[in-house]
C-alpha cells in the first residue's frame, strides 16, 4: 500500500501570520537569505488503493476534510520509506 505525503499551505493571496513571524525572526538568528516564508501542514498516511482510485481517494480526502479549499491549497505525492518526515 502506498504511503502518501500531503502538503497544505494557505493560498498565496491569504495572509500567513505564522510565515510572516518566522520570516521576521530569521534575520535576527543570522539567516538573512530566507524570504517569502509560508507555514503549513504536512500529513503522511497509507492508502489502500492504486492508480486512478488512489488519486481519487486522496483528492477527495483533501477536498472534503483535510483542507479548507477556500483558503488552502494542497499537493500530494507517493513517497518511499527513505522520504519519511522522521528527523
Amino acid at each position: 500500500m502506498p504511503r502518501i505525503a500531503i502538503d497544505i499551505l494557505l493560498k498565496r493571496e491569504i495572509l500567513d501570520p505564522q510565515g510572516r513571524a518566522v520570516e521576521q525572526a530569521l534575520p535576527g538568528l543570522g539567516y538573512r537569505e530566507a524570504s517569502e516564508v509560508r507555514v503549513g501542514k504536512h500529513l503522511e498516511l497509507v492508502v489502500d488503493a492504486q492508480g486512478d482510485e488512489l488519486a481519487e481517494q486522496v483528492d477527495r480526502m483533501c477536498q472534503d476534510f483535510l483542507t479548507n479549499p477556500v483558503i488552502e491549497s494542497y499537493r500530494w505525492r507517493v513517497i518511499g520509506d527513505d522520504e519519511r518526515a522522521d528527523a
